[in-house]
């Protein structure tokens, strides 16, 4: 049954190498400095290193946006994905994963009454914006002190002929890693917290059962990539604006930086570790990274070449996909559930209950209007969140945390489930600190990670470290998944 359910995966992945290939050899390919068939090689290979390696970074996020915590659910959601970006692959457009993922996601939560973490979508959101403006700027930078390079020291056409095909192969190689590392939880995303696999080793190397969905839909993207994305690499290559082999090159570096510093975990650890801002680890749009890359190298020769037509259907699908993928999605989960009576969703109550009451005292939260609602149990985070908005005026920063707080999560810390959490992706030391808490009952989240701080300075945030607080942000994340499962 799970690998049925699965499939819908495999079909976003197939859609996304179809579609993002373009993305990271377009340019080359339309500019004729490589082969389809190579670039389809290299391609493929990187995508599913970048996949295993580096994906899950950008995975988090989507969690958060929405957890999908059924297999018939995160099958639609994936679906419902996959058939957005397929329509936009059969028209010729670069549309993005990103965007699709994303919509399905509020199409399942909009069916299920979950409530969309409005932190974690403007994140996400934001970055539709900034990312084709960043990749737009590198691109302008870029091909200025490429330009500079080539006069200077006076580089034959020959050699540069060269120099630029190589350098179109190093970054589509690079694209490519960093595509299957940030846009790989757009695919599998949706399915870590209900997959069933365990930890399996292969020649001394353990990979977690993230990285093992990660690899399936790497492969699923590679499929896709050689299979159906001629098409739109020529749209890429040569539909928005002429470009001369140097240009390709420079747009398709100019790509790749974008992904990779939005899905480099080594990267926001540095900067954390400087006590620098950090840039969100969320997965961006590879279409608009390029067609931001593009613009910026056509508007920094005037801006005439550019055939702002296509740019306008590109756009306009930018903006028709999540809605797409929304509508099936919850359409979909109707028909799933009703007519052919599989479990979309598993339901999540809410109750203010006398600890979650205490909690919301001890943090400074507004505690006294929700008096009336104590011991009440709400069938969803929609219901939960119009009551307590109904009893007094709340920021987003309140209702996010009251939300988090009243949430019920009833689990026994058991003998079994000490052995299963053996198999997780833990320490030696972590499961020892667990097992302390062997035979109690918690009603809530926050009472384990709480219980877990008491027991050990391991599990406590510390203010003034981001690198650790992110770190134990991880690991609970990780563990309130597979005790779900």
């Amino acid at each position: 049954m799970f690998s049925f359910f699965l499939s819908s995966g495999f079909f976003l992945g197939w859609s996304l190498g179809a579609n993002d290939a373009s993305n990271v050899f377009g340019t080359a390919v339309g500019s004729k400095m490589i082969r389809f068939k190579t670039a389809a090689i290299y391609c493929s290979l990187f995508v599913i290193l970048g996949a295993v390696i580096s994906g899950a970074g950008a995975s988090h996020t989507l969690g958060k946006l929405g957890a999908v915590n059924a297999l018939a659910g995160a099958f639609l959601v994936a679906f419902s994905a996959a058939l957005s970006v397929y329509l936009m692959t059969l028209a010729k457009f670069p549309v993005s994963t990103s965007q699709a993922i994303v919509g399905a996601i509020i199409g399942w939560n909009l069916f299920s009454g979950s409530v969309t973490d409005i932190n974690a979508l403007t994140k996400i959101v934001s970055t539709w914006i900034f990312c084709p403006a960043l990749s737009a700027c590198f691109a302008i930078c870029l091909y200025k002190a490429t330009t500079i390079f080539v006069s200077r020291f006076k580089i034959r056409m020959f050699r540069l002929d060269l120099i630029t095909r190589y350098s179109l192969l190093s970054a589509g190689i690079f694209g490519s890693y960093a595509l299957g590392a940030n846009n790989i939880a757009n695919v599998m995303g949706v399915f870590v917290p209900v997959a069933p696999f365990s930890h399996i080793t292969l020649l001394g190397v353990t990979f977690s059962p993230a990285q093992q969905l990660f690899f399936l839909g790497g492969v699923a993207i590679a499929v896709g990539v050689f299979t159906y994305s001629k098409r739109v690499m020529m749209t890429v290559g040569t539909g928005i604006f002429t470009l001369t082999p140097v240009a390709a090159s420079v747009v398709v570096w100019s790509h790749s930086a974008v992904l990779f510093i939005f899905s480099s975990q080594a990267l926001e650890a540095w900067l954390q570790s400087y006590n620098l801002p950090t840039i969100p680890l969320v997965p961006v749009s590879s279409s608009q990274a390029i067609v931001g890359a593009v613009i910026g190298i056509g508007l920094l020769k005037g801006g005439r070449g550019i055939r702002w037509r296509t740019v306008a259907g590109i756009t306009s699908s930018w903006v028709t996909t999540p809605i797409i993928a929304a509508l099936a999605c919850f359409i979909s989960l109707f028909f799933m559930q009703n007519v052919f009576q599989q479990k979309t969703y598993t339901p999540v109550e809410y109750n203010i209950t006398q600890s979650a009451m205490q909690r919301l005292i001890d943090s400074e939260l507004p505690h006294a209007p929700f008096e009336p609602l104590m011991w009440e149990t709400f069938p969803n985070g929609m219901a939960f969140s119009k009551a307590i908005h109904s009893a007094a005026e709340l920021n987003n920063e309140q209702a996010r945390s009251i939300l988090a707080i009243a949430e019920l999560f009833e689990v026994e810390i058991s003998p079994d489930l000490i052995q299963t959490l053996k198999k997780g992706p833990f320490t030696k030391e972590q499961i020892n600190i667990l097992s302390q808490l062997e035979g109690r009952t918690f009603q809530h989240k926050w009472e384990i990670k709480s219980a877990l701080a008491e027991e050990s300075e391991m599990f406590r945030y510390r203010p003034a470290d981001k690198q650790w607080n992110s770190h134990l942000d991880d690991f609970f994340y990780q563990l309130i998944n597979r005790i779900q499962t």
